[in-house]
């Protein structure tokens, strides 16, 4: 063989040593995010899920609200929010009399 030749094959040689060398890094940077990705790709499902069905998730919501307030503290606020409705629509009345 020629010379030329020898340093292709040699050149060829090196280049796949370093080719298996950067496949193996890949492989190990690929293990090292294998498990934050899996549970990525979960919470991921999650939301879908969620997304989904929406009356479960207002289900949920008002569980949590009325557990927290109890079913009194519910009636206080939606009476408050009523009052404060009344209130901003009689205002609301008023000041567009007077324009």
């Amino acid at each position: 063989m020629n010379r030329q030749m020898l340093e292709v094959m040699q050149r060829r040689g090196d280049l796949l040593a370093r080719i298996a060398s950067q496949r193996e890094q890949a492989a190990q940077i690929g293990a090292r995010w294998e498990a934050p990705l899996a549970f990525a790709d979960k919470c991921l499902g999650a939301v879908r899920f969620l997304r989904s069905r929406p009356a479960l998730v207002v289900g949920v919501v008002a569980l949590f609200v009325v557990r927290r307030r109890g079913l009194i503290g519910l009636a206080k606020g939606g009476w408050r929010v009523w009052q404060g409705y009344r209130y901003f629509a009689a205002f609301s009345a008023k000041l567009s009399s007077r324009l």
